[in-house]
């Protein structure tokens, strides 16, 4: 099974002038399909050559997981951005606001834990096996499905993100993170995981390079009961 890289879902010049067209054709057509080819490459002949990318991150460690991780961690954040303003929706929001006080103080926490992420990976918005959200941040390629949680939002903050923008002000870049933030895909995941594994709606997905089905499966994961 070859991994694909995905088409973006917005043109290449559709978050500017926040993230120009320069920096996603580097970072796309550079970055995240140099993880897709490499992962290919180093899974070819191996257990790892049939497996999505949940389970080679589940089950690898070394350059597999790296660039395995890498492949699902840059699939969600071209999701997590959006060039249109998006808000969190009415139950999303309420959670935030229990979880962390209120909205903007959500975004303090977020910004602060990705600004002084110390060298290259993620930052992340969560939510446990408990329904409960949290703000993680994961060092190089980790990954919050890693542990079992699901995600609703990502900043990536290794620099080649951002640098061509913003050099490295990486502070800046957060800044405006929030004008691209995608809260409708993360309402989405959000309201889904709620609701509707419960009522048993969530239908099965097997594409293994669609950015969501892996996001989906984690949802199923972790509502299986214990063995």
């Amino acid at each position: 099974m070859l991994h694909q890289l995905p088409e973006l879902p917005y043109a290449h010049d559709a978050l500017e002038p926040l993230l120009s067209k320069e920096t996603l054709e580097y970072h796309h057509g550079k970055h995240h399909a140099g993880y897709v080819n490499k992962l290919n490459t180093l899974i070819k002949g191996t257990e790892y050559e049939e497996m999505s990318l949940e389970q080679i991150i589940r089950q690898s460690d070394g350059a597999i997981f790296n660039n395995a991780a890498q492949v699902f961690n840059h699939n969600f954040y071209w999701h997590s951005l959006s060039p249109n303003k998006t808000e969190p929706s009415e139950l999303l929001m309420k959670a935030l606001e229990n979880t962390f006080g209120s909205f903007s103080k959500f975004q303090e926490a977020f910004s602060d834990a990705a600004i002084n992420l110390f060298g290259s990976g993620w930052c992340w918005l969560v939510i446990d096996q408990h329904d409960h959200l949290h703000i993680r941040t994961t060092s190089n390629a980790h990954t919050p499905i890693e542990h079992h949680e699901t995600p609703l939002l990502t900043c990536d903050v290794w620099e080649h993100a951002y640098y061509i923008d913003y050099r490295n002000a990486r502070t800046e870049y957060v800044a405006k993170f929030w004008e691209l933030a995608n809260w409708e895909n993360a309402s989405k995941i959000y309201e889904d995981k709620e609701h509707l594994n419960s009522l048993g709606l969530i239908p099965p997905c097997n594409d293994p390079d669609d950015p969501m089905c892996d996001i989906i499966d984690e949802m199923l994961h972790n509502d299986e009961p214990a063995s």
